[in-house]
């Protein structure tokens, strides 16, 4: 596969997981209610799961969220092997400084 492909498809299910993660963290029971006492039971039934099968279907999102981070980040590190910042010769200066004038109002001359 090309690997422009493989990163694309990477951000897609990074991006969807990322949407559906949000979803389902908002959905599940808190302690002091929240965003599933407002939905009523509609929330659980939303993905048709009970209360312990939406706190593993969470854990399983929060893992393809995370793997497909890491997988993103490898796989940019591994294509970017250049820098973006050119080497400078650091052994001569960038810019010569003015002649600042000595004793008496006199340039001293710069020596060859």
């Amino acid at each position: 596969m090309n690997l422009d492909l493989v990163v694309t498809l990477l951000y897609i299910l990074f991006i969807v997981s990322a949407i559906v993660l949000c979803i389902v963290v908002l959905l599940q029971e808190g302690r002091g209610g929240g965003l599933t006492d407002a939905l009523g039971s509609a929330g659980q039934q939303t993905f048709g799961v009970a209360a312990s099968g939406i706190h593993k279907f969470t854990g399983w999102t929060g893992a393809v969220f995370i793997v497909s981070a890491l997988l993103i980040h490898v796989v940019n590190r591994k294509s970017a092997e250049s820098s973006v910042v050119p080497d400078f010769d650091t052994t001569k200066p960038a810019v010569e400084a003015p002649a600042v004038p000595g004793p008496g109002g006199t340039t001293p001359e710069a020596p060859k």
